[in-house]
């Protein structure tokens, strides 16, 4: 029978994520909508960073008792990042980031490209359309 003993180390560390966990739910990265009066829905996006240390020693003891110190500590942050709204089943991305990286560039570019290949698809379905409906000679 292998019994496992917790050593005071893993308790600090297991409290410490347990409220990490707490406080970074996914309502903090998607919050809760807000419904405006003419039907806009807006939706904030945050991003979320935290991280955590924990640490401690035993110390060694003439006496039967064992001396052990430990510690830990976590901290977290916590940036608007964007707003998602949403209107007549339409939705926008709205960045409000100072310096988006390639990331989030390309993510923003999307909806753009994909109505540019749309066009361009209509484009030329009108084109071949018209070379197939031309009078012949």
């Amino acid at each position: 029978m292998n019994e496992h003993v917790e050593h005071p180390v893993e308790g600090i560390m297991g409290k410490t994520m347990e409220e990490l966990r707490a406080m970074s739910g996914a309502d903090t990265i998607i919050g809760e909508q807000i419904v405006l009066p003419d039907g806009v829905v807006i939706i904030p996006v945050s991003k979320v960073s935290y991280g955590f240390a924990s640490g401690g020693s035993d110390f060694p003891s003439k006496q039967q008792q064992k001396l052990f110190g430990g510690g830990g500590g976590a901290g977290m942050t916590i940036q608007p990042i964007a707003f998602l709204t949403a209107k007549a089943g339409k939705v926008n991305l709205i960045n409000i980031s100072s310096n988006p990286n390639s990331t989030d560039k390309v993510i923003n570019m999307i909806p753009e490209m994909f109505d540019r290949i749309v066009e361009l698809l209509q484009k030329n379905k009108k084109d071949q359309s018209e070379k197939t409906d031309l009078p012949k000679e």
